[in-house]
């Protein structure tokens, strides 16, 4: 049974993305978004920096303070699961993760936004803290029918929805 990763969240998160569950980079890591190939940093550095470079060649652990102090948290929708490679088609046995101490933990949270269809499938559960929750394109490299572009925009939408403050 392979464990996810902590939640990255605080007082002053506005948005939480939930992904589905860490890929085999991101467990090796110990990083959200760890594998090289996917967009998540490259889409939040190009909406929330007028320097998107700058936030690219952060380590990780000023990456993410970075990301707080923008309002946009980190979790995932898996607490555990088994899974062969990455793909969220292979979980299995999956245990979710415990939402009920988010609103505790992040007053100031205005919207969910699941990361891809597989974490989107349990958006009853987001829904109950009563903010409202958005589908975003998957970050995922395996999502190749996306355009970096055409994800950029689904998710600046969702920033902007949430009042994340996005450049441009």
């Amino acid at each position: 049974m392979l464990q996810g990763l902590a939640p990255l969240y605080s007082a002053g998160t506005r948005l939480l993305v939930l992904g589905s569950f860490p890929g085999v980079a991101s467990l090796q890591k110990q990083q959200y978004y760890g594998h090289a190939q996917n967009h998540f940093w490259k889409i939040s550095a190009t909406l929330l920096s007028p320097v998107s470079s700058e936030v690219l060649s952060m380590d990780y652990t000023r990456r993410c303070a970075w990301l707080l102090e923008h309002g946009v948290g980190l979790w995932d929708v898996y607490a555990a699961c088994e899974r062969e490679g990455s793909l969220d088609s292979n979980i299995k046995q999956a245990s979710p993760n415990d939402f009920s101490s988010v609103q505790a933990a992040c007053p100031h949270l205005q919207a969910i936004a699941h990361n891809g269809g597989e974490s989107f499938k349990h958006a009853k559960h987001s829904q109950a803290l009563g903010v409202p929750v958005y589908r975003l394109p998957s970050s995922s490299p395996a999502n190749a029918t996306w355009s970096f572009e055409r994800k950029l925009q689904a998710w600046r939408e969702v920033f902007k929805q949430a009042g994340v403050a996005v450049i441009g």
